[in-house]
């Protein structure tokens, strides 16, 4: 199912992001049978990071991408770079202990830092801007919310962070339907598509080959010699639903596709359940600028379980995130109007404003909406679920992955033990399942 259509009130691009991008950027699809030390299937952040630094380390490695790089959610997310994990550290620390907690923060932070990191390093023009606000959607909320700020600065020494009560939110992004905010200047946003772009072209410039509009349909293992990164016996055969009927052979496995792995793996499909989330973008209305709503140029996000996220663009749009659905049958036939409601919700004057590009997208999301991030087997490694936390913690997944693999699997092995059970019901089940419960989360943040 391809999400990424355009709103029927236009018929500029596919998404805003995609107006912006850089159409010259192309990878060959694969033909023949390659061979390679690590085989990634997945050109989005988790692919494309891994094979990033497996590169720069003199690695032998290819990516194969069913469509194009960025195609899934790296390339139409809402662009958000949280802090911390998708739970927040209250129910970390009750889950698995403080002091593991901690080091969950610690790690966070360590893929903030990658990801801003990898925008300096390699010069990726991506529209970074910093700030990043949670606004508190209930009342009974309100004091839970600034002990969680005063907790973030006393207990993790984290500072860039801020209670904004109900007046000033209100002037910080212009509406007045929430109750508090916490202000994250050591967050912000970025144009998640160009850089997934910037990725793709420092991997190829590292030395990875990238290859695009080749699906993996079909993984073949056969024992060989043990795991070695220069190997002569490939244990991994990648079979690929091209024309020519193309492989890939390597000795070890990365699983990078998110939310688009139907009969790939069964324990990763198991435990990552797809779902599609949209987003729509206004007529410039000088959000971001001043006079305007957004006007310090933050992102927004909400305390909702049925999250809802927006931010300002460069040219003075709103882009907002709103709505989800959980069929495999297909999203709304017309984005914009499916989104307008949630939008006018929280922006009442907005409720008649023109949307000029309208898409939806695939994410994955676990049970416990922590990654799944490990060494499924002994040559083959996965990550996906990151729940709408991607933007910071799938290249950081790509890196520690490539770092296990390279000899360092400290990081790697602190995710693995976190955990990521399947969702009950196998796949036949698991979704009405999974209707049930957003329906009940979703009326509770109605209440």
């Amino acid at each position: 199912m391809d999400l990424n259509v355009t709103s029927p009130a236009t018929a500029k691009a596919a998404s805003l992001y995609a107006s912006g991008a850089d159409t010259t950027l192309r990878f060959p699809p694969l033909e023949g049978n390659v061979r390679a030390d690590v085989a990634i299937i997945g050109g989005g952040y988790t692919g494309l990071s891994a094979a990033l630094h497996l590169a720069e380390a003199g690695i032998d490695v290819v990516v194969i991408e069913a469509e194009h790089v960025g195609y899934g959610a790296s390339g139409r997310n809402g662009g958000q770079l949280h802090s911390g994990q998708r739970r927040d550290q209250d129910w970390l620390e009750t889950h698995v202990g403080r002091d593991d907690a901690h080091r969950l923060w610690d790690l966070a932070e360590e893929a903030k830092a990658l990801t801003k990191g990898l925008i300096a390093r390699h010069g990726i023009d991506c529209d970074w801007r910093d700030g990043l606000i949670e606004s508190v959607h209930k009342q009974r909320l309100v004091r839970h919310e600034i002990a969680y700020v005063d907790k973030l600065r006393d207990e993790y020494g984290y500072a860039p962070v801020e209670w904004l009560g109900r007046e000033a939110l209100s002037a910080a992004i212009g509406t007045d339907v929430y109750f508090g905010g916490r202000r994250d200047m050591g967050a912000g946003h970025l144009d998640p598509l160009k850089f997934a772009q910037g990725l793709a072209k420092a991997a190829a410039k590292a030395g990875a080959r990238i290859f695009e509009e080749t699906k993996a349909v079909r993984l073949t293992h056969s024992d060989g010699a043990g795991i070695e990164i220069a190997c002569l016996r490939p244990k991994w055969k990648v079979t690929a639903d091209t024309r020519s009927g193309a492989s890939v052979s390597a000795e070890i496995l990365i699983i990078a596709g998110n939310g688009y792995l139907d009969g790939i793996d069964d324990a990763v499909e198991a435990r990552a359940m797809p779902i599609d989330n949209y987003i729509a973008a206004t007529a410039p209305i000088g959000a971001g600028q001043s006079g305007g709503i957004l006007s310090g140029g933050e992102a927004v996000s909400d305390t909702r379980f049925v999250v809802y996220y927006f931010r300002p663009s460069p040219d003075g749009r709103l882009i907002f995130g709103g709505g989800e659905t959980y069929s495999r049958r297909g999203g709304p036939a017309d984005v914009a109007a499916f989104v307008r409601p949630h939008l006018a919700r929280i922006y009442p004057k907005l409720a008649d404003v023109p949307i000029d590009y309208a898409w939806g997208g695939r994410l994955a999301i676990t049970l416990t909406r922590l990654p799944l991030i490990r060494r499924l087997r002994p040559s083959v490694y996965a990550a996906a679920g990151y729940s709408g936390q991607g933007v910071a913690l799938a290249p950081f997944a790509g890196k520690i992955i490539a770092d296990a693999i390279r000899g360092d699997p400290g990081k790697l092995d602190q995710f693995a033990a976190l955990s990521v059970p399947p969702f009950p019901g196998g796949k036949l089940l698991r979704y009405p399942a999974l209707v049930a419960g957003m329906a009940w989360y979703a009326l509770r943040d109605r209440l």
